[in-house]
């Protein structure tokens, strides 16, 4: 299968250049949106943004070539079925930017995807950034040599990942997280709950099982029977489970029918609102559970991936979290139910002690306060910068 090639190309003449950017999946299209906002309010209506990206980023002008759904696929053995698509749009991709060549490459998040891409747009005298650092510090440490050979610059979302790069003279920035910018210090839960219109005067779970298909094919049915297994324990419980997309509404849907006793409203998108109206989060690991931090909830932290996914993962780890909160903390500050534990009694279980547990949700939420206000940068602007005074090193104006 041969991805097909945009019949405008990348470069629209009606401005001075393209900044071409590649977001994979749905964090990426956020992030990837916040950052072009930094670089809309720089250099106003003089470049266009081309490439891969999300429905965030069409909303701020972006123009998306190629659909992003291509490269949302997690895991080694997911991504077989898919990795033809996937390898035929990367070569597209690159032959054009290399035939018309961009103003500057921002990959965003992707790393595997993005750094086969820059390789050879650096190599072809392109000004490369990339938009969040791997967990290299997590596993598959070995990737810094390829991150090496891929980018001028890499942006930074943690506090102690520049020193990283700095070792294997990488030029990197602690930008901070750009979600602490978006997210409020202090949620306005009454007012989340009222713009879902959650049922008042119940304690309300908010359940996200991921936002790619993968995802919500491994844990969807587990993550309904947990919460049919809490409506048995505590009948003054709602649920609210956002759907990243169309597609994956209708697969939660038909999970939805097996449990019609639950009393649980779906939503399209809107997984800020969903846990900014929780008292208690139960999610997949992701973006998500730094989200589900700032929001200042206790939450539990699950994942399941197929057996030699697992084993692959597992070999490659250094450490003994997975979970953002945890990895950011240097300990264990929430439970992760993963693989074999997550059962939906274990998950059930852990979900209500995290919410009956008012001395531990006092605890998080002053812990996740003072994660909030380390992560709290003005991201856009200093990540806009950044790309900004590379383009002028290179003699873009």
């Amino acid at each position: 299968m041969q991805a097909a090639l945009p019949v405008d190309g990348m470069a629209q003449t009606n401005k001075r250049g393209t900044i071409a950017m590649v977001a994979g999946e749905a964090s990426g299209d956020l992030l990837a949106s916040l950052l072009l906002g930094g670089l809309q309010s720089r250099l106003g209506e003089t470049v266009n943004y081309a490439g891969i990206g999300g429905r965030r980023m069409m909303a701020q002008g972006f123009v998306s070539h190629w659909p992003m759904d291509t490269l949302s696929v997690n895991g080694y053995v997911e991504v077989l079925g898919s990795l033809r698509e996937i390898l035929a749009t990367r070569r597209a991709i690159r032959e054009q930017l290399i035939a018309q060549p961009p103003l500057c490459f921002i990959g965003v998040d992707a790393p595997d995807f993005n750094f086969g891409l820059e390789v050879p747009l650096r190599r072809a005298g392109i000004p490369v950034v990339h938009f969040v650092s791997p967990s290299i510090w997590a596993w598959r440490g070995g990737r810094i040599r390829t991150i090496a050979r891929a980018v001028d610059h890499i942006l930074c979302l943690f506090p102690f990942e520049p020193e990283i790069y700095a070792k294997a003279g990488i030029p990197a920035t602690y930008v901070g997280h750009p979600l602490a910018d978006v997210i409020p210090m202090v949620p306005d839960v009454a007012g989340a709950r009222a713009t879902l219109g959650l049922p008042a005067g119940k304690r309300i779970v908010a359940v996200l099982p991921g936002s790619r298909q993968s995802e919500v094919r491994n844990l969807g049915a587990t993550f309904f029977e947990a919460m049919a297994r809490m409506h048995r324990m505590d009948g003054n419980l709602a649920f609210v489970l956002p759907a990243a997309s169309p597609a994956l509404r209708e697969i939660i849907a038909g999970q939805h029918a097996q449990h019609s006793e639950l009393d649980l409203t779906i939503v399209d998108g809107q997984s800020h609102l969903a846990m900014e109206a929780a008292d208690v989060v139960l999610l997949a690991s992701g973006t998500a559970t730094l989200e589900a931090a700032l929001y200042k909830k206790p939450m539990v932290i699950s994942y399941k991936v197929p057996w030699l996914t697992a084993q692959i993962m597992k070999r490659q780890g250094y450490l003994p979290y997975v979970g953002l909160p945890n990895i950011l903390s240097g300990r264990f500050v929430v439970p992760e139910l993963l693989q074999d534990d997550a059962t939906p009694e274990a998950l059930a279980r852990e979900t209500l002690l995290q919410l009956n547990d008012e001395g531990n949700v006092a605890f998080l939420r002053e812990h996740f306060t003072a994660m909030h206000q380390t992560l709290k940068r003005d991201t856009a602007n200093l990540a806009a910068g950044v790309v900004v005074d590379l383009m002028h090193s290179r003699g873009v104006r």
